[in-house]
């Protein structure tokens, strides 16, 4: 595959929304970058266009077969100028991750991020610079290939869409209620719930349409096979303060490895918080609460990037945390997170790429 990305530049910009007023994933900005595979060819074809409908034949396997995947990263602009993206290695580690379980080619990710610096740079009017806001990097790949037999496409896209948003929830910081999904199961280990798939949140769709019908923002999955064991929110890995200990579901093969995650468990070993990374049940957690030790609980996820949670409904259970406020802890890691994807922040780590 050539380096040398083809650009080819909108004749007709669009207008840009009201930075101010920005809901999440409603917006796009003038560009795209595509890149082509094809089993004969490799990764193939690298270009930045305007932003377009995609044509696609109707046997495309994607449609048929599910073979897609995608990441999310959010690119912030300083009051100097320069673009930052958080971790972006991580996300590229991830997608390939997330290529390898669906059966889809590996991308160089090094080349990926220097595409998706190159798009940003075009559309670098289009960050947002409210408090809050960023610019939702969505890199993307699905399998084109017209053919209805049950196997690895021969031929994919891989997309990168970019968007100004605001944040993840109209409320902003203020914590959410989440209902304790009982009936519906997610993923199990073995299948594909680590990997980030479409099909990941297909399955997860019609228990959060539920849940928001009864007043929940979110859905804390249960594992599969006891509906026992916490898993993750719908869009977030989850995070419990008990006694003075971080907890969180460990990494079993059923539930997403997340960056923002990762970044959450350094930073509290860096501050001396305890944190235990293992099976958690529902039941120690409603055990803690009704003996005063549940303490705080929130989400983690590059949407949102800390959402603290104020109320759990279990069964016939509910479980109001830290009287519905955010907790210290949880207004701290969100300080420091936004502040280092800001640029705000010292940077020991080098987690922040600057261009």
């Amino acid at each position: 595959m050539s380096d040398e990305i083809k650009i080819q530049l909108t004749t007709t910009p669009g207008n840009k929304p009201d930075s101010s007023n920005l809901s999440f994933g409603k917006y796009f900005t003038d560009h795209m970058f595509i890149m082509d595979y094809h089993i004969d060819k490799g990764w193939h074809d690298p270009r930045i266009v305007p932003y377009a409908p995609i044509s696609l034949d109707p046997a495309a396997m994607v449609f048929h077969y599910g073979q897609a995947v995608f990441e999310g990263m959010k690119a912030y602009l300083t009051d100097s100028g320069k673009v930052l993206l958080f971790r972006p290695d991580k996300n590229m580690k991830r997608l390939n991750q997330s290529n390898d379980r669906l059966g889809i080619p590996e991308i160089d990710g090094d080349f990926v991020i220097q595409a998706i610096k190159t798009l940003i740079e075009i559309d670098k009017s289009w960050i947002p610079t409210e408090k809050g806001t960023s610019l939702y990097v969505r890199p993307f790949i699905i399998a084109t290939e017209p053919c209805l037999g049950v196997r690895s496409s021969y031929t994919y896209q891989f997309i990168v869409i970019l968007s100004p948003v605001g944040a993840y929830y109209s409320g902003g910081l203020e914590p959410v209620k989440i209902n304790v999904e009982s009936s519906y199961t997610r993923a199990v280990r073995g299948g594909i719930g680590y990997a980030k798939a479409a099909g990941n949140y297909a399955a997860s769709i019609k228990a959060q349409e539920i849940a928001k019908k009864e007043g929940f923002s979110q859905v804390l999955w249960l594992d599969a096979i006891e509906k026992k064991y916490i898993e993750e929110v719908g869009s977030m890995n989850i995070f419990f303060k008990i006694g003075g200990t971080v907890i969180t579901p460990e990494i079993n093969g059923s539930i997403l490895e997340g960056v923002t995650r990762d970044s959450v468990i350094t930073l509290l070993k860096d501050w001396g918080v305890p944190v235990e990374e293992r099976k958690i049940s529902i039941e120690e957690i409603y055990e803690a609460y009704k003996q005063g030790q549940l303490e705080e609980v929130f989400g983690t996820g590059t949407a949102a990037v800390i959402s603290p949670v104020g109320e759990l409904h279990w069964n016939e259970h509910t479980m109001h945390v830290n009287e519905g406020k955010i907790g210290e802890l949880s207004q701290k890691l969100y300080d420091t997170i936004t502040g280092l994807q800001s640029g705000s922040l010292p940077d020991p780590r080098n987690w922040t790429v600057t261009f």
